[in-house]
């Protein structure tokens, strides 16, 4: 097993974006999510946001699970465009926005986040801000 690459501060460019996956909305999980967490909701109307977030969410931090970050500081501006219905899948993706040196070893990264559905439509995005390591 090779080792993780590691994303320092420094290997990021403003401008350049990140594939973070796919995951689909699993109907047995939307259903037990909606009652556990969304009593009330119905399933019909797709995933509900919470659910879209926790799904988004699971992809950044697998993402990022080699990189030299070492805390998401913010997550702003979160945007729900619509609600998936169970069977889509979702593809994540990370759009470098911004970065801010702060003294020698680190930095902070801004980046957009955005969800798309099967056919390319935003689902969710939301801006954060993360704090990298400098090489």
């Amino acid at each position: 097993m090779s080792e993780p690459l590691h994303v320092h501060f420094e290997d990021v460019e403003v401008g350049q974006v990140l594939q973070l996956g796919a995951v689909a909305v699993d109907e047995a999980g939307l259903e037990a999510f909606a009652e556990r967490f969304a009593p009330g909701w119905d399933v019909a109307y797709g995933a509900p946001d919470a659910m879209i977030y926790a799904l988004w969410s699971r992809l950044a931090v697998e993402k990022a699970a080699g990189w030299a970050q070492s805390k998401v500081l913010a997550v702003d501006g979160l945007r729900y465009m619509r609600n998936p219905p169970a069977g889509e899948l979702l593809r994540g993706r990370m759009t470098v926005m911004g970065k801010d040196p702060v003294g020698d070893e680190k930095g902070i990264v801004i980046a957009q986040h955005d969800l798309l559905d099967e056919g390319g439509r935003l689902v969710f995005s939301c801006l954060t801000r993360a704090l990298f390591s400098r090489r």
